[in-house]
């Protein structure tokens, strides 16, 4: 009888001057999430990476957002980036590559990555001059921030690219579920060996 794979979950804490964030991540989960950052839009961005990711996502942040959500933000996609590239172990049998076009209305959004051990992040999502979003306000600009985050905490390549689209919520929260679907579809465990000539990624 084979052994039963290793669990692929992470628990991180950060906690700085401006935030205290707790992370909890399931990779093989089945997208139930618990999300509270003080910032409701961004809570339900970030919930959409669970939900769409097929992970079970828990992620609790106090921060400085009287000042303004960039600290929260920054902070949160850093721990989550952390707890996805510990939850990743040495990326066995992973499929590793994922990309996709994901639309949400009238905005499309086309997401590449690769879960290979080197950051690097491509984000072209340009917007006009737009409002903030919700109460407390989120920047739309923050997007941006969160995925160059994450992707240089996970050590994955990330681009992010603006296909259409005039909604700035439809807009961002398109590139949320499309990286989610290319996380789920690059994570998903279809061989036995890491998917690299060199024998790593890292």
């Amino acid at each position: 009888m084979s052994p039963a794979p290793a669990a692929r979950t992470a628990r991180r804490t950060r906690t700085t001057k401006e935030t205290t964030i707790e992370v909890a991540i399931d990779l093989d989960g089945s997208g139930v999430t618990e999300v509270a950052t003080g910032v409701p839009f961004f809570d339900h961005m970030v919930d959409q990476l669970g939900r769409h990711g097929g992970f079970d996502l828990t992620v609790k942040a106090d921060g400085d957002v009287e000042i303004d959500a960039h600290h929260t933000v920054e902070d949160t996609a850093i721990t989550l980036g952390e707890a996805f590239r510990e939850a990743l172990g040495d990326k066995a049998g992973v499929r590793r590559f994922a990309s996709g076009l994901f639309p949400l209305d009238e905005a499309l959004v086309e997401v590449a990555l690769d879960l290979s051990g080197r950051p690097f992040i491509a984000y072209d999502v340009p917007f006009g001059e737009v409002l903030p979003l919700g109460t407390p306000p989120f920047d739309p600009q923050l997007a941006e921030h969160f995925f160059g985050s994450f992707a240089t905490a996970a050590a994955i390549t990330l681009h992010v690219r603006l296909k259409a689209g005039r909604n700035t919520h439809h807009v961002i929260e398109a590139a949320f579920k499309g990286v989610a679907r290319c996380l789920r579809d690059a994570v998903r465990v279809e061989g036995g060996g890491v998917p690299s000539t060199k024998g790593v990624l890292a």
